[in-house]
């Protein structure tokens, strides 16, 4: 039963503890633009993925696509 009671106290105190965080931070004007973090994110994960894509079809060159030899040397 004593374990009860101070598992009660400990998540009333971390739940509490939150709660106040939470409206420190919101006093503090850290929540106010959480939609451009979003964007920043989804749209660097974006480009990422699109530049990857990019290097992965590098054309060939005319000596690889066609099997000639190059008529430079």
């Amino acid at each position: 039963m004593e374990l009860t009671w101070i598992s009660i106290a400990a998540s009333l105190a971390m739940g509490s503890g939150a709660a106040f965080f939470f409206i420190y931070a919101v006093k503090r004007n850290w929540m106010r633009d959480i939609e451009d973090a979003k964007y920043q994110v989804f749209w660097s994960d974006k480009q990422d993925k699109h530049n990857q894509h990019n290097q992965a079809q590098v054309k060939p060159t005319q000596e690889t696509a066609d099997g000639s030899q190059s008529k430079a040397e």
